[in-house]
């Protein structure tokens, strides 16, 4: 048999969803396992979005849309960026997609060339990399330190940038970090970009899980910023939407033409019943997004305010998304029972088996001093894990 493609062979598996799939198995098997991992919602969706996606069911027409999505759906996208963002778009800027990680497929399929830079801070969601390297980009890590709260400065950036940077993926607020940038960073950020002439992409998929800041998105800044940047978003982490799989890209006609492009010939268009529950999600009742959010701030709280009075173990105060990442720099180099920990993946390999619970590796994220912690779960949850976690941080 002839080779495989050599690209696609070099993709990694996604270290989160083995994490949760692992967690999951041992708990069918009658393991007591508190699981970290999730990075969705424990909530339902919303009843009115349930309910508006039975009824469009039960009228039938839910063949295909346009391959880049439903102009109606469009619109409410428009609608709710100018509402949310003050951003002025048409809806032939919008792209609907399977869910942001589609949509940031596409945007890095859109501006990359053989070759070319993309810059990512890091610690970065754990698919940047390589959805990169799919697009034949060359990802560049720039950490940003948790003096700084994991934030990246104009600086860092400045000494990563080469003739052939072609971008720049920033995520705010951050998975995994729960960092958000201010406007006075993003306008920073903004002139940088514009000093080089590079594209932005703007995840902005955690923006109305916020505690005590402003969501700014760094397209409402400048018109040059509105031109150059891609905005990610999606219905998934606010409306409780994540099998849904509903994501949406908004920018200037050049780049949503190509996009639109790829995503006739990939995938066509995203599930027509989950774009009509869509319309439904961002025109109707907004109330149960606000009460989800209450409850991940009470759950952040507490989780922070734990850890910290834990020993040999720190984390710096997520300012958004639903993760905490955990200092884990005192383990690496010691031994349990004969296992030496050497990183944050034996780490996660141990806190499964001595203590059961599940956490993901900071390496998936670009960070090896790190574990990262979702409290997307119930308190019940948090109260035992974080009881475990300080059970075994006590052994040492």
């Amino acid at each position: 048999m002839k080779p495989l493609s050599s690209k696609n062979l070099a993709i990694e598996e996604s270290m989160t969803l083995a994490i949760t799939a692992k967690a999951k198995q041992l708990k069918e098997s009658g393991v007591n396992i508190v699981s970290f991992g999730a990075g969705e919602p424990d909530f339902n969706t919303p009843k009115n979005i349930r309910d508006f996606a039975i009824k469009r069911i039960e009228m039938g027409g839910n063949g295909y849309t346009a391959a880049s999505g439903l102009v109606e759906l469009k619109q409410a996208v428009c609608d709710k960026l100018k509402r949310d963002n003050h951003l002025e778009y048409k809806p032939n800027q919008i792209v609907i997609s399977s869910g942001a990680k589609h949509s940031l497929f596409n945007a890095l399929q859109a501006i990359c060339n053989p070759g070319d830079e993309i810059i990512i801070p890091s610690p970065y969601w754990v698919s940047y990399y390589e959805l990169t390297k799919m697009a034949d980009g060359v990802p560049v890590l720039v950490e940003g330190s948790a003096a700084n709260a994991f934030k990246v400065t104009v600086d860092q950036l400045e000494a990563a940038v080469t003739d052939k940077t072609k971008g720049l993926l920033i995520n705010s607020p951050n998975n995994p970090t729960g960092a958000v940038y201010s406007r006075e960073e993003l306008l920073a950020i903004g002139a940088f970009a514009a000093k080089h002439d590079l594209y932005i992409i703007s995840d902005e998929i955690y923006e109305k899980l916020i505690y005590g800041e402003t969501h700014v998105s760094i397209a409402s800044l400048s018109e040059d910023l509105y031109e150059r940047t891609i905005v990610i978003n999606g219905l998934s982490k606010a409306y409780a939407m994540t099998g849904w799989r509903i994501g949406y890209t908004a920018c200037s006609l050049a780049i949503t033409k190509v996009m639109s492009n790829v995503q006739s010939h990939a995938t066509s268009n995203a599930n027509t019943i989950a774009q009509y529950a869509g319309i439904e999600a961002l025109n109707g009742d907004q109330t149960t997004i606000e009460e989800m959010r209450v409850a991940f701030d009470e759950r952040r709280q507490y989780m922070v305010k734990t850890i910290g009075e834990m020993p040999n173990v720190s984390c710096v105060e997520p300012k958004g998304a639903f993760y905490v990442m955990v200092d884990i720099s005192y383990f690496k180099g010691k031994s349990i029972d004969g296992v030496l920990i050497k990183d944050s993946l034996d780490l996660a390999a141990v806190l499964i088996d001595k203590a059961n619970i599940a956490v993901i590796p900071g390496i998936a994220f670009g960070v090896d001093n790190y574990i990262r912690l979702s409290y997307a779960t119930s308190m019940e949850n948090i109260v035992e894990g974080l009881k475990r976690l300080e059970a075994f941080a006590k052994l040492f």
